[in-house]
Order: structure tokens, then C-alpha cells, then sequence
């Protein structure tokens, strides 16, 4: 049984890709959430109405305790399972001028995306190597790319993985187990519900924000035999805006 790992996969983003990974891809699904039980519930409810499993997998990526326990303890239930495909999603913003950024801003959003990146790949990296067979797509953020004002922590966090992207894209290639990641501008979701979007459209050439079903319709290609020659590459996925 194939399955599919998205972290952070209960609302917004990773819950378009957990949807479109199943429909799209027909993979089994392991969600990832870290404390919102009724939002991934209904990713689960709506995944299974299709036929297809959906796991809900409730820990913190960047406890590697928890991690670990957790990963272990699914695999013992489901020795047969193959997780082919790993979607590190899961992310935070604490947004702030850097000079009034507390050490606990910088930290949580540091240890949400590279450290949850780490711990996370980890765990399903051996046996996709032993496989030789994965798909591993980091979303990533234009700001990690360009640098946003306000996002210091962010960017620096984004910008880290998108360096290991490229790193562990060569290492392990010849596994063929592929490592891209996926780099939004603007895309309607919680993250970006404050923003104003009547003004900051017009600095995008297609005059819109994007939409969660639009990236994940990426990393559904992503996670695809199509895309076996792609490897270490950061897609832009923001409407034609850039610095």
C-alpha cells in the first residue's frame, strides 16, 4: 500500500495537496497535524469517502521525540506500507521587524520549517533509498527566495531548506529519489487572509492572488512519474511576481 506523508496537512495549503495527492495521484494519505483535530478530521473524512486511507498523524515536526515515536509506531502497524512520497508542509510565521524579534519569534519559526525539514525526512528517508523510489517536495516561500521585510525569521527559515533542497537533491539522485521544492507568492489561505490584497495584486503581472488547488496541482505533478528528471529545482508558483 502507497502512501503519501504531508505535514501540516489539515487546513490551507496542505490540505489542497492532501486532497489533490489522493484524487490526482491516488495515494493513500498520512496527515500530519499538529493540534487541530476537527480541521484534519475532516481532510480524513473526505479523503476516505473516495476509498482511499487516510491516517492522521498528530505531532509537533520539529519534536524529534515525537517524530520519532510516532513514525516508528506506524510502521509496526503497517509493515507493508511504502511511504513514496513526503511533503514537508508544515510552517509558521511570527512576523515582526528583526530588531524586535524575541529569541522565542526567531526559534518556533526556525524549528517549524528546518528543523521540522530534518526530522521529518529522516524518518522516511532510509527506506526510500532501500526503495530506490521517492518523490520529497519542500514548500518553501518566495520570501525564502527574495527576502520579505517583516520576515526575517521566515525568510532565513526558507531559505535554509531551499539550500538543503538543493543539497540532498544531490546526494541522493542516483537512489532516484527526488528532492525539489515548491515556492509560493500570494496564495489565498490563512497565512495571507490580512494581507492587502486589493494592493498587492497589482504588484503581480496576473493580478491575482493564487489559489491553494493551483500549488497543489504542482505538487501532485511533482510527486508524479512525470516529473522523474526534475531534481533539486525551486519552482515559483506566484503569478510572474519577483524582486
Amino acid at each position: 500500500m502507497k502512501f503519501a506523508l504531508v505535514t501540516g496537512g489539515s487546513r490551507g495549503l496542505g490540505r489542497a495537496i492532501c486532497l489533490q495527492l489522493a484524487r490526482e495521484n491516488q495515494y493513500h494519505i498520512l496527515l500530519n497535524y499538529h493540534s487541530n483535530d476537527s480541521a484534519a478530521g475532516e481532510v480524513q473524512k473526505e479523503i476516505e469517502a473516495s476509498g482511499l486511507r487516510c491516517e492522521l498523524l498528530k505531532f509537533d515536526v520539529s519534536d524529534p521525540d515525537a517524530v520519532g515515536a510516532t513514525m516508528e509506531e506506524w510502521k509496526k502497524k503497517n509493515p507493508d506500507a511504502v511511504i513514496e512520497v513526503l511533503v514537508n508542509n508544515a510552517g509558521m510565521t511570527k512576523d515582526g521587524l528583526f530588531i524586535w524579534t524575541n529569541q522565542k519569534a526567531w526559534d518556533q519559526v526556525i524549528k517549524t520549517s528546518l528543523d521540522g525539514f530534518y526530522q521529518v525526512t529522516q524518518s522516511v528517508l532510509k527506506e526510500m533509498l532501500q526503495k530506490r523510489y521517492g518523490r520529497i517536495i519542500n514548500m518553501v516561500s518566495l520570501s525564502g527566495l527574495k527576502g520579505n521585510p517583516g520576515q526575517v525569521n521566515y525568510s532565513a527559515a526558507k531559505g535554509a531548506v531551499i539550500a538543503a533542497t538543493k543539497a540532498l537533491a544531490q546526494e541522493i539522485g542516483k537512489r532516484k529519489v527526488t528532492v525539489n521544492a515548491v515556492a509560493p507568492g500570494f496564495i489565498h489561505s490563512d497565512m495571507t487572509a490580512e494581507f492587502d490584497e486589493s494592493e498587492l495584486k497589482k504588484l503581480i503581472p496576473l493580478n491575482r492572488f493564487g489559489e491553494a488547488e493551483e500549488v497543489a496541482n504542482l505538487v501532485s505533478f511533482l510527486a508524479s512519474d512525470k516529473s522523474s528528471y526534475i531534481t533539486g529545482e525551486v519552482i515559483n508558483i506566484n503569478g510572474g511576481l519577483y524582486s
